[in-house]
Formats: structure tokens, C-alpha cells, sequence
């Protein structure tokens, strides 16, 4: 009796994996470039599976044993040398910011802060809801993506205090 519900689990769980990559993916990219008088640079990708959007960064030249504020900015813009041409946090709902845990609604371009480990680099991996890479109102392409020089403190209005801009990108499909 016993082998027979094990089986059952095991097709289920095998049939809702199926489904799952049957599911379109939406993929982008960022190559992060350093601002005038910074060393950051790095790569982000973002892959949308269903409603959410996994986030993988690697970014290097910081400040060792630091954290970053971290967010995506409304305009693909970097041109301005300082990253202040991406403009504010990516924000279509017109809310105040906030902290990226669940059931948060804070900006769409919130992110957790980057922390370098003691050689300046840093590697993270997470998943939101709120944006997405397909075509829509809440779509991250074309969007700028900036690192921070501070911590975002999740809490100060509009941006939360994160300070200068370290680096900058236009995020695009591929």
C-alpha cells in the first residue's frame, strides 16, 4: 500500500515539474558599468518563470565587507557619467518605498542590498513578484538597473538613503 502512494506522489510531482517547463520564460540581462570615478561593474540576470522573476547577480570592484543598495530605475539611461540619467526607483504604481519582503509594496524596482564579501565582490540570488520581464506595466526591460554606493535603509523616502551611484545598466531581453 505503501509503494503505491509513493508512486502517486512521484507522478505528480513529476507531471507538475513537466508542467512547469512547459511554461514560457522571459529572460534579460544587465551588464553593470562603472560610473565616473567607480571600479563596479558586473552582470545580472533576471529569468521570469509563471509570476516570478529570479534575480542573479555577480558584481565586483566594491568597497570589501560593504552593502549596496540595489534597485531598478525607471529609465534605461546611463548616459549622464553619474547614473542619475536612469532617474528615480522604477515605481508605476506611484507608492512610497519599502523593504522586499513578502507582502511588502514597495516600489517594483526594490531589491534586497548587495553585500560584498572581503574582496569587494558580491554574488547574490533571489526571486520578486512584483516585476516581470515579459511585455506589460510592471516589465523591468529597458529599465535602468543602478548599484548603490550604501545600504538602502528601507525606510527613508523616496530611495532609501543609498547614497551615490556606483554603477549602472539598461536591462534587455535576450
Amino acid at each position: 500500500m505503501r509503494m503505491i502512494s509513493l508512486a502517486a506522489g512521484l507522478s505528480a510531482t513529476i507531471v507538475a515539474g513537466c508542467a512547469t517547463m512547459g511554461a514560457q520564460e522571459h529572460r534579460a540581462r544587465a551588464s553593470l558599468e562603472p560610473t565616473r570615478g567607480s571600479q563596479v561593474g558586473g552582470t545580472v540576470t533576471f529569468v521570469q518563470r509563471g509570476d516570478k522573476v529570479f534575480v542573479s547577480a555577480s558584481v565586483h570592484g566594491l568597497k570589501p565587507n560593504s552593502e549596496h543598495g540595489f534597485h531598478v530605475h525607471e529609465k534605461g539611461d546611463c548616459s549622464s557619467g553619474d547614473g542619475m540619467s536612469a532617474g528615480g526607483h522604477f515605481n508605476p504604481d506611484g507608492v512610497g518605498h519599502g523593504h522586499v519582503k513578502p507582502g511588502d509594496t514597495g516600489h517594483v524596482g526594490d531589491m534586497p542590498n548587495l553585500m560584498a564579501d572581503a574582496s569587494g565582490n558580491a554574488a547574490v540570488a533571489f526571486e520578486r513578484t512584483r516585476m516581470t520581464v515579459a511585455e506589460g506595466r510592471f516589465s523591468i526591460v529597458g529599465k535602468g538597473l543602478i548599484v548603490h554606493r550604501d545600504p538602502d535603509d528601507y525606510k527613508s523616502q523616496p530611495v532609501g538613503n543609498a547614497g551615490p551611484r556606483l554603477a549602472c545598466a539598461v536591462i534587455k531581453a535576450v
